[in-house]
């Protein structure tokens, strides 16, 4: 990524050649096109199956990644045996495998320890063959898509092993980043917020989806801006997915969030999040593109709107 710095040299430059090459929007496309976006693995297999497409094809999968000008890709890893396939077609492609989602179950004393066994030998896997620094994951809720919440004491001993996963991973030179969906925000988003305040910030790091805030709260903006202003610091990854009405859209734009303003919010981080397009489809959705025309729009809408983020 161009720094703030080498970028003024460069527009510095372009400036004393030519007057007319150094206009505000001549800048700002040459800020945008520094700007590296990757993609998750879920969106496309939302396109995909409705497409009726097999998803099943990592190197095709890879190829139109890589045709949107997306620069990396998100992997879902179950298990150690998938990253040297990852691994492979990534580098066929060029992509870059920065960060890796692993699934975890911390809330139960009697799966944790063998959960964040699991999930440090996808990490090992995924460092040696990739360099993967950022591990996401979402501790499981008790049962997918139901309605029972997390006791206390099952949300106390999952932050305990959630900062032991991330303790251990930094030992691997590595970061966890705890990850939200909509059902962490039930019940005055105690689980999300108790992931948060009760673990040490340097073990457990924070991947920002605004989406699943915003609709965790009820279609709630001011609850995406409240949740960002509280743990800021802690954010070194954003997965970005955008609604109108609170219908997912097809393509990262403009829409109920106003990610402009989480831009200018995050201005003063140290180092910028990693930027994740995870725009995916639901039933509602529209139907006008597919996985390929909707990524490479996203790509480019994002690369406007955080533009601003580039390094110092």
């Amino acid at each position: 990524m161009l720094s703030r710095r080498a970028f003024t040299r460069q527009a510095a430059a372009l400036a004393a050649c030519s007057p007319f090459l150094a206009t505000s929007s001549l800048l700002q496309a040459a800020k945008a096109a520094n700007v590296p976006i990757i993609t998750q693995q879920y969106p496309w297999g939302t396109f995909y199956r409705r497409s009726n497409r097999d998803a099943g094809d990592l190197d095709a999968l890879l190829g139109e990644v890589k045709s949107c000008g997306l620069v990396g890709y998100e992997p879902i890893a179950g298990s150690p045996q998938q990253i040297k396939t990852i691994a492979d077609s990534a580098k066929k492609h060029d992509l870059q495998i920065k960060s890796l989602y692993v699934n975890s179950t911390l809330h139960d004393p009697a799966q944790a320890a063998a959960s964040i066994r699991a999930v440090l030998d996808i990490a090992a896997a995924a460092n040696e063959a990739c360099g993967t620094r950022i591990i996401v994951t979402n501790p499981s809720p008790i049962q997918w898509g139901g309605s029972q919440n997390k006791s206390d004491e099952q949300l106390r001993t999952q932050a305990k092993a959630l900062d032991l996963l991330g303790a251990q991973l930094r030992k691997q030179g590595q970061q966890l980043a705890y990850h939200n969906h909509d059902i962490e925000l039930r019940e005055g988003a105690r689980e999300l917020h108790h992931m948060l305040a009760s673990t040490d910030p340097n073990n457990v790091k924070f991947c920002l989806d605004a989406h699943w805030v915003f609709r965790g709260c009820g279609n709630s903006e001011v609850a995406v801006f409240d949740v960002a202003r509280l743990y800021k610091d802690r954010i070194v990854e954003l997965h970005l997915r955008q609604s109108h009405d609170g219908i997912w859209d097809e393509a990262f734009g403009a829409g109920d969030i106003d990610y402009d303003q989480l831009a200018e919010m995050l201005l003063d981080l140290e180092t910028p999040p990693l930027l994740v397009l995870e725009q995916a489809v639901e039933g509602k959705s529209p139907n006008t593109m597919d996985a390929v025309e909707a990524h490479t729009v996203g790509r480019e809408y994002a690369q406007k709107t955080f533009a601003k983020l580039i390094a110092q």
